[in-house]
């Protein structure tokens, strides 16, 4: 048995626009494939080639897609009421970027797709995620590094713009 230790970096951005505008260009961002039928392609594939095609006919401008959502908000206002602010978590990611990660670091599956938090408070919407790249560094594999940072400046560019 080991456990290790993994620091993670958290990206935050506060966008002063209301949630539903934030919500939206994330949404105008990243593509929405149906799951199911994604899936059932994904599966029927025969090559790597087959593979990338499906995921790149599904993501959106940012080079990344929508795998589910979580409206965390939803949970917390059944006991609170409606003015409880909300909150969602979005699962995000490309399944070519994870094969490439993978490929380098197994572990990477416990952290891909990736997970973004948007998130109503006092001082505005907040943004967050925790970085690819800081999950992956104590793994010293360069390679896996590189297709994370690249990752990371996906998922940064998404939330500036989504905030801005």
């Amino acid at each position: 048995m080991t456990i290790k230790q993994i620091p993670v970096e958290r990206f935050s951005v506060t966008s002063a626009k209301p949630f539903d505008r934030v919500i939206e260009a994330i949404e105008t961002r990243v593509g929405h494939p149906n799951m199911p039928a994604f899936g059932k392609d994904i599966a029927s594939a025969k090559t790597f080639q087959e593979i990338e095609a499906i995921a790149n006919q599904a993501i959106g401008s940012s080079g990344l897609m929508e795998f589910m959502r979580f409206d965390l908000g939803q949970v917390v206002s059944t006991q609170h009421g409606p003015k409880t602010p909300r909150s969602l978590r979005f699962v995000i990611g490309n399944p070519v970027v994870m094969k490439q990660m993978l490929e380098h670091v197994p572990d990477a599956g416990s952290y891909a797709p990736v997970t973004i938090l948007v998130d109503e408070r006092a001082d505005g919407v907040h943004l967050s995620y925790d970085t690819m790249a800081s999950f992956l560094a104590p793994y010293n594999n360069s390679k896996a590094l590189k297709v994370a940072a690249d990752l990371d400046t996906k998922v940064v560019t998404l939330l500036s713009a989504a905030a801005a």
